[in-house]
């Protein structure tokens, strides 16, 4: 019998980054109907952002909107506290997607000119850095509090010409090792997120070499977010799951323990 989201996930407090399009505007429409209440956070109001709020609205969702530069810790802090009057109470669960990929197809590090460098590494590096620092506190006042970093494969990672954004996903995977290291104990737990391939929205697809591959719905993040996001997720913390891995039709524990198979490309932590 496929799994349900849970009841731990209604009205629960979530919110998510670079919710325009692509895989954060399919998350956030999975959590609008296993009826969380949401907080989405775009850099500016724009036709997409309009197309997801109309999404959201088709089912019955309102969310509190919230724009402005994560890589920018004053707009980080403005916004977290937007956010908390806007649910009168604290985030619960935080999605980090936003991020940008390379511009246009591949080429070797050195033909990649600094403002193209540094506007894609601070954008993936920072934007999972400033608005959490933000968050943080308040989820250890409450003993409670869901981290999702949303990165990539392994081999995107280190694929030749593939810098920055590769390496910026390497430091995703690394910080989330050691943000769930240094929150344990606290109640909140931090995991990472990827699809397992190519995905089938302009936003993910742009630069992204697919080597034949079939591309993914954006939606394949729904089921293994909204786990993540639940009770259910209780004691899993430092992992990082692939989408395309979790099976819904069978039993739970099998759906963790296929989509955990990816967890072999990383190193544990000594």
């Amino acid at each position: 019998m496929p799994n349900e989201p849970h009841q731990s996930l209604r009205d629960r407090r979530v919110v998510v980054t670079g919710a325009s399009r692509g895989l954060g505007r399919a998350m956030a429409i999975g959590f609008a109907r296993a009826g969380a209440k949401l907080g989405i956070i775009a850099q500016k109001n724009s036709p997409p952002l309009k197309k997801t709020l109309d999404m959201l609205a088709a089912v019955d969702n309102k969310p509190i909107v919230c724009l402005g530069n994560l890589n920018n810790p004053v707009d980080c802090k403005r916004m977290k506290e937007e956010l908390t009057r806007g649910f009168g109470s604290n985030v619960e669960v935080l999605i980090n997607n936003a991020g940008v990929p390379n511009n246009g197809p591949g080429r070797p590090f050195w033909l990649v000119d600094e403002d193209e460098w540094s506007h894609i590494a601070h954008t993936n590096i920072d934007t999972i850095f400033f608005l959490t620092r933000e968050i943080i506190p308040d989820m250890i006042e409450r003993k409670f509090g869901r981290i999702i970093n949303v990165s990539t494969g392994a081999m995107t990672m280190v694929r030749s010409n593939f810098a920055p954004y590769g390496p910026s996903k390497a430091f995703v995977e690394a910080a989330s090792r050691i943000f769930a290291e240094d929150l344990k104990g606290t109640g909140i737990t931090v995991n990472v997120l990827l699809p397992g391939g190519p995905v089938d929205t302009a936003a993910d697809l742009t630069g992204m070499p697919t080597l034949g591959r079939t591309f993914l719905s954006a939606e394949i993040m729904n089921d293994p977010a909204l786990w993540l996001a639940s009770d259910l997720s209780e004691g899993h913390t430092g992992e990082r799951f692939q989408s395309n891995l979790w099976d819904s039709n069978l039993p739970l524990n099998e759906c963790i323990l296929a989509a955990l198979q990816c967890r072999k490309e990383m190193p544990a932590i000594m």
